[in-house]
């Protein structure tokens, strides 16, 4: 079967040396609201990705730790980039809803790991695929719990 595009480069790129930021910029580029939380993808695969973002001023809110929205972003680049190298080429994905928890306060850098916990089918019929995303601080205390439902269709 066919990669998608975004995967694709990912696996090429991956390996070499720069290769996981030369992605990540290229990512930013696709989508530049992205490039607002300074992300790097750490590790891509069909059912998981994992995306890290520093804590610098762009992302504080007015208690200078990480801004709610920007952690939103964050678990979106993750949930985006899972979608990208899961979904088959016959397929496509768009957000449909998106809940978000702040459990603690963000006041390092964060690392957003979005997984399914099992490969859904793809088939004919669109369906509504909800995505996990934890977001941890560097101490590995989770700060956000948020869930990204996607819904998935058949390209015609």
């Amino acid at each position: 079967m066919a990669q998608n595009p975004t995967y694709a480069m990912w696996n090429r790129l991956a390996g070499k040396p720069v290769g996981k930021q030369l992605f990540s910029a290229a990512m930013c580029l696709r989508v530049p609201y992205f490039r607002t939380v300074l992300p790097s993808v750490r590790e891509l695969r069909p059912g998981r990705c994992e995306v890290t973002s520093p804590k610098w001023w762009g992302v504080y809110n007015h208690i200078k730790t990480f801004h709610a929205i920007a952690a939103c972003n964050l678990a979106e680049i993750a949930m985006g980039m899972l979608a990208e190298a899961t979904v088959p080429t016959t397929h496509r994905w768009l957000p449909k809803g998106m809940t978000v928890e702040y459990v603690a306060k963000a006041e390092t850098s964060l690392r957003a790991v979005a997984e399914l916990p099992e490969l859904p089918e793809f088939g004919d019929e669109g369906f509504e695929l909800p995505v996990p995303v934890t977001i941890t601080d560097t101490n590995g205390k989770t700060v956000v719990a948020a869930t990204i439902t996607i819904w998935v269709t058949k390209k015609k």
